[in-house]
């Protein structure tokens, strides 16, 4: 499903082979490809090589150390790391976080934060959602009241990706309770290892240790630490989500998954022939080919759009709910052409490094199955962003 490159395009994605052949630690690689326990310092251990490389931060500008690659290069890299078994860029610091420091931070935060992102000296995570706002997310309810040159926060975040992890969160919260709900959010930058803050673990269905609840209670953050002006935070945090949301959309991570669906249809037998020669079965796989060839495109767009200075407009909310629906589409067709091996698994198949079982890729098809389920509500709601598109493109 390869684009017409050209042959400057070709080179560089040979160059992109090579690195990740050379570079990429066979022992992750294979724990991507089974689906295994990625610890944090295999995570860093990535992140370092890569910014070794010079190859960290495609989509920084070159003056804060990104790559200056054009969109092609761009699709190009996240493409061949996914069939590589790469494992994935943690986003918060470098792909959420950093664009809006570089849009509405002061100097200084420009100056300290980013290069530290960039070095991998602070893991950040997000502090967005709480039990009462998530897809409603201007109805978050933590509090952050002036003191002084501190502001002191109380309240709960949850759904918090990683943040056992975490140095540090940033966080919206409600700095006045009068206004309309959108113009009394800010935008801060809280250290995790303030008093006060607590990380309580949300144990998912597979048994992955993957999000938390995030607990403040009577945080001391500086003055210092707030993004732009006092109450300003909505649209700062909009801003951050159309760049949350077109990661979403996972092209690469598609590409990758679609192909190896190919290769699990054409090993497994049904009624005597091989699955992918199966009409029903051949034609899903066909339909999710062409609108992923479609995504692709788009994609391309926005990246091109983003390389100039432009946020993703509700192109964004698109990317995030064809995208979504594709890889879950993916994902049972997986699930399908594995078929009896992909029943319910013992917990230790996919919290040790095991090979997979059955056939390719079989023993973490549930997984993925179950886990992916979520894409359909992180990053906004697939129902709000649908909202979204219709308000934006016939009005009202």
């Amino acid at each position: 499903m390869d684009l017409n490159y050209s042959a400057e395009e070709l080179a560089f994605r040979d160059e992109v082979r090579a690195f990740l052949d050379e570079k990429l630690p066979k022992d992750i690689s294979a724990k991507v490809r089974g689906r295994g326990h990625l610890t944090k310092q295999d995570m860093e251990r990535w992140h370092a090589i890569l910014n070794e490389k010079g190859w960290l931060a495609p989509n920084w500008p070159e003056e804060y150390g990104g790559c200056a690659w054009n969109a092609v290069q761009k699709h190009i890299f996240d493409v061949e790391c996914n069939f590589a078994s790469a494992p994935r860029i943690i986003p918060f610091g470098l792909a959420m976080l950093a664009p809006v420091l570089m849009k509405f931070g002061n100097q200084q935060q420009k100056d300290h934060y980013l290069p530290r992102i960039l070095n991998g000296d602070d893991w950040w995570c997000q502090g967005y959602s709480e039990p009462g706002a998530g897809s409603d997310l201007a109805s978050l309810k933590t509090r952050a009241v002036r003191d002084g040159d501190h502001y002191i926060v109380n309240g709960q975040k949850t759904w918090t990706t990683l943040g056992q992890h975490a140095d540090w969160i940033f966080c919206l919260v409600r700095t006045d309770p009068d206004v309309k709900q959108q113009e009394g959010i800010s935008f801060l930058l809280i250290d995790m290892k303030t008093p006060g803050v607590e990380v309580r673990p949300i144990i998912l269905l597979d048994g992955a240790h993957e999000v938390n609840e995030v607990w403040f209670t009577d945080v001391r953050v500086p003055v210092e630490n707030l993004v732009g002006e006092e109450n300003k935070g909505w649209t700062y945090a909009k801003y951050l989500l159309t760049h949350e949301r077109t990661g979403i959309a996972g092209v690469g991570s598609s590409q990758a998954g679609l192909d190896a669906v190919k290769r699990m249809a054409g090993s497994e037998i049904h009624n005597g022939r091989p699955l992918i020669e199966n009409p029903h079965f051949a034609a899903r796989m066909a339909q999710v080919e062409i609108d992923l060839m479609a995504m692709s495109t788009t994609n391309l767009r926005i990246i091109s759009k983003a390389a100039v200075g432009q946020a993703p407009g509700v192109e964004a909310s698109m990317l995030k709910v064809k995208g979504t629906i594709i890889r879950q589409e993916i994902n049972d067709l997986a699930r399908r052409a594995a078929g009896p091996y992909a029943m319910p698994f013992p917990s230790e198949a996919v919290e040790g490094d095991n090979d997979p079982i059955g056939p390719e890729g079989a023993g973490v098809v549930s997984a993925q199955y179950f886990n992916n389920r979520k894409l359909s509500i992180f990053g906004g709601s697939n129902e709000i962003q649908r909202g979204i598109i219709a308000k934006v493109t016939m009005g009202g």
